[in-house]
């Protein structure tokens, strides 16, 4: 039953309208049980469900009716993926068929006719597979086309399959790295993956890749960025990509989820770059696609998109339109937790902040499989500053300890034992607050950390090292924040 939860919960409200409609009609006898479990399970209803239905326990027909249901599910998600995301690839096919039953039947005038209406169809949707399918049947009845040049077929047919095979091995790329990044956290092994899995399938951008695959060689790069905590680095490769997805605009309604995706991709390296302004260029578009075919996928990006928001109304000084945002999203995500409690710590509401770890009630190790370790990290550090702040002394010395012993290897393998150091002068802050004021204290801080330059550094490194400086500085938190990231 769990699945069938998950399934209802991922549906938007008029998808679950259109279910329980084509579930009526679907039904040939009128005591049929499965539109009554939906009902059910819609309310939010689970327990003794059996009872309810049956009016007695029945506990193997309700297994058996789950299952109904569960399959009723997956065929209406089927049924209305394929009408609305394979109709061209339909047609393409349907006139790839009639076109072959011409040709057999020596029609050759209207066979080449139809093929080439599904080349047109096909070139247009970037379908290589299609188009594999297409130039075969050229081929393959060329001598029947005296007016046919079997060269330029020849050569279309070999550049197309050069383009499928990219995205195939971009494909396999992308499988690749994805599992090797599951295995390591060294930024050196990093580098190396990458770089190796792109030379081994080949990899480069350019313009014959297909939406989807664009849409991988955005992801995993934007993946690798927020491992290294390197936006900066990535972006010009990023901005590439991008040109030619716009390039392909016409094609966004058909690959609507990656054009979602890809949004979303734009909308987080430009903020973490610090580019607000396009960063919420994107937000917007993001939100659009979003809203668009019967909001399909609204559901499935509304955490990312409220993160977006979030994220980027705090740091442009709206932090009530931030926390409003946040307060109001009903995603469930995670992120969305961590940046409420960012924003109201930023705002000095040390104890509504806190009280949001408090009610998160999983292990650390539940959350590093659910959401990473970096999101862990970023938790715990904040934990630690709300701890001081709220004068809790065995517990900021219990957290620092169960923090160094939990992320020290892994600080070092990422380079960033800045944050040992950080954590090192909040705990020196807290046993002698007025010392921070003193020209030594400043003079150990600056000679304490490596910094990049300002576009380059990490907008959630400058974040937790604003804390610090408001101390030193005698300035408020969410001030000292925002002067930091604003600077170019």
């Amino acid at each position: 039953m769990n699945t069938i939860i998950v399934i209802i919960t991922s549906l938007s409200a008029e998808r679950r309208h259109d279910f329980s409609l084509w579930l009526k009609n679907r039904n040939r006898r009128g005591d049929t049980k499965n539109h009554l479990l939906f009902n059910y399970l819609l309310k939010g209803e689970v327990d003794d469900l059996d009872v309810k239905i049956y009016g007695k326990p029945a506990k193997n027909a309700f297994h058996a009716l789950c299952k109904r249901l569960q399959d009723n599910l997956l065929d209406f998600l089927a049924t209305k993926s394929f009408e609305s995301e394979t109709s061209e690839e339909l047609e393409v096919l349907k006139l790839i068929v009639v076109s072959r039953i011409f040709l057999e039947q020596k029609e050759y005038n209207v066979g080449y006719k139809t093929l080439a209406k599904a080349e047109k169809l096909a070139g247009f949707m970037d379908h290589y597979s299609l188009l594999n399918e297409v130039y075969h049947t050229k081929i393959q009845y060329a001598h029947c086309n005296p007016s046919l040049s079997l060269e330029e077929v020849f050569r279309a047919s070999i550049l197309n399959m050069e383009s499928f095979q990219k995205d195939f091995k971009l494909n396999m790329a992308y499988a690749e790295i994805k599992e090797k990044m599951l295995t390591t956290d060294s930024l050196p092994v990093l580098d190396s993956i990458v770089e190796e899995a792109f030379k081994k399938f080949d990899v480069s951008i350019s313009a014959s890749l297909s939406y989807k695959s664009l849409y991988q060689l955005m992801n995993i790069t934007s993946i690798t960025a927020k491992l290294q905590r390197n936006y900066y680095r990535v972006t010009p490769f990023i901005e590439e990509a991008y040109t030619l997805v716009n390039a392909k605009k016409t094609l966004a309604y058909k690959h609507l989820y990656y054009h979602i995706g890809i949004l979303q991709v734009m909308a987080m390296v430009n903020f973490r770059n610090k580019n607000f302004e396009n960063s919420m260029f994107f937000v917007e578009k993001m939100e659009e696609q979003m809203k668009s075919n019967n909001r399909a996928y609204y559901r499935r990006f509304l955490g990312d998109l409220n993160t977006l928001k979030g994220l980027n109304y705090n740091y442009t000084g709206k932090h009530d339109k931030a926390l409003e945002v946040l307060e109001k999203d009903t995603s469930g995500s995670l992120d969305i937790q961590l940046i409420k409690m960012m924003c109201l710590f930023q705002q000095k509401r040390y104890r509504e902040a806190y009280q949001i770890i408090k009610k998160l009630h999983h292990s650390d190790v539940w959350y590093e499989k659910k959401v990473g370790w970096i999101w862990v990290l970023k938790k715990s550090i904040l934990e630690i500053l709300l701890l001081i702040e709220l004068d809790q002394l065995d517990l900021v010395l219990l957290r620092i300890k169960s923090f160094r012993i939990k992320f020290k290897k892994k600080l070092y393998q990422i380079e960033e034992n800045r944050v040992l150091t950080f954590l090192q002068l909040a705990l020196a802050y807290y046993e002698d607050p007025k010392q921070v004021l003193l020209d030594s204290f400043k003079q150990k801080v600056e000679a304490s950390f490596n910094w990049k330059a300002n576009e380059k550094e990490d907008i959630y490194v400058m974040s937790f090292y604003a804390w610090l400086k408001s101390k030193m500085e005698n300035k408020g938190l969410y001030e000292t924040t925002l002067q930091l990231v604003s600077k170019n």
